[in-house]
């Protein structure tokens, strides 16, 4: 036999191409009403159940993936905000070494908490959703052997109902034939039309049979596994979402204490700065070199005003007189009606 490709033959094709033309052949009688078909409405309720939970899930395991990812940057922010501390942070400040402890610590507990969320949520919902793949598949599978279950049942039950008129249609040839054929060849042509209907008939009723057993044992092992599959969802959505909720609680608390940690060694620091403050050394400094400027200008004129001023305060020193001046003054003391001027004029 030829091959047409690896582990295909054209048998197998061919075989293929029949059941895709039987099939559609069937669906198309069913849908005109022409065929019955069998229906499980217990079963379809389980297939929009099986659809509803794979929607949910997917929807949710496209979420926690978003979450992770804001963790992922939230870390990131955190990481560059605490290097931005630690470079503003000057060598001699408070607490420099606790400050970059604080730091690393934070780091691996974002580093720890984005793990633990990938180990214990994503990976279960990504093993969760793993087993929808194959059920889908098999739920097609089952659809495709149930309309050739249908169409194997429905060719063996025109069979059945058509031997009194095939048995009819028989005897007109074989009645023809007896008339041309010799009568030894008669009996026969009659037992070869006869078996090769009966051949007819049993090659349809084991083909139902065989179509029967297949959807059966598919159908079988699917009513077991979509309800119990359905109901696995609950116990499935406690744990993620307990999970989720007792890695927030833990890693809040620890960063709780980092940033209690870091705020005690924030006002350690601003404690130091109010007792030692940097603003009164310059002024100091700005006071030395106040007191060793040169005197300017306008400075030297207000000082030599001022040194004028208290030496115009001051007395003369007394200055002693001749004696015809001294005999002067007596005689203008003893003449006091004497004006002034006549004596200024005299003398």
């Amino acid at each position: 036999m030829a091959e047409m490709g690896k582990g295909v033959t054209a048998g197998k094709l061919a075989s293929n191409v029949q059941k895709k033309l039987t099939r559609a052949q069937e669906k198309v009688l069913q849908k005109l009403g022409k065929a019955d078909e069998t229906k499980d409405e217990l079963f379809e309720e389980s297939v929009v159940n099986f659809n509803k939970q794979l929607t949910e899930g997917t929807k949710l395991q496209k979420d926690l993936r978003a979450y992770l990812s804001s963790v992922k940057a939230m870390h990131e922010a955190s990481k560059k905000l605490s290097e931005c501390l630690q470079d503003v942070y000057e060598p001699e400040w408070y607490g420099k070494d606790e400050v970059d402890s604080i730091a690393e610590d934070t780091d691996l507990l974002w580093t720890d908490f984005h793990q633990k969320l990938v180990d214990h949520a994503l990976i279960s919902m990504d093993t969760y959703l793993g087993q929808f793949p194959d059920i889908k598949t098999r739920i097609a599978k089952r659809g495709r052997k149930l309309v050739d279950f249908d169409s194997a049942r429905h060719h063996f039950a025109a069979l059945q109902h058509a031997k009194k008129k095939d048995d009819v249609k028989i005897a007109k040839p074989v009645s023809l034939l007896e008339k041309a054929a010799p009568h030894w060849a008669q009996g026969k042509l009659q037992a070869h039309l006869v078996a090769q209907t009966n051949l007819l008939r049993n090659q349809a009723e084991e083909d139902l049979g065989k179509a029967q057993k297949v959807f059966e044992e598919i159908n079988l092992d699917l009513q077991e596994e979509l309800p119990s599959l359905w109901n696995s969802r609950v116990g499935f959505y406690v744990n993620t979402f307990q999970s989720v909720a007792g890695l927030e609680e833990k890693f809040h608390r620890e960063m709780g204490k980092l940033n209690h940690n870091l705020n005690d060694v924030m006002t350690k620091l601003e404690e130091q700065n109010l007792t030692n403050p940097p603003s009164d050394s310059y002024k100091d400094q700005c006071n030395l070199k106040d007191d060793s400027a040169p005197t300017s200008p306008e400075t030297k004129a207000t000082n030599h005003t001022a040194a004028a001023a208290s030496l115009g305060n001051m007395s003369a020193p007394t200055i002693p007189k001749s004696p015809s001046k001294a005999e002067k003054g007596d005689a203008s003391v003893e003449n006091p009606g004497t004006d002034s001027t006549t004596t200024t004029t005299t003398t």
